[in-house]
């Protein structure tokens, strides 16, 4: 049979190849003026929520960090000959 009427293997699934890390950015807190007592209730709330998003930022990171990690410290096999 010709080598051209033979059935071909199908191609690997494509990787995904990831280039670095996350973008980082700053983090920030928004500006507050409380005019009464009241007002310091919603600028604490507003606060607290930017600190959760900053955060989340730094918790972002630190996992991206810990997989690549991870993926260097696998022994890579070889294989058997």
């Amino acid at each position: 049979m010709l080598a051209a009427c033979e059935t071909v293997p199908p191609l690997p699934a494509p990787q995904t190849i990831r280039l670095g890390c996350p973008a980082v950015t700053p983090c920030t807190l928004s500006a507050t003026r409380p005019q009464r007592n009241g007002n310091l209730l919603t600028d604490t709330d507003v606060i607290e929520s930017d600190w959760a998003e900053c955060a989340a930022k730094v918790d972002m990171l630190y996992q991206y960090q810990e997989q690549h990690h991870v993926q260097t410290q696998q022994p890579q096999t070889t294989p058997d000959q």
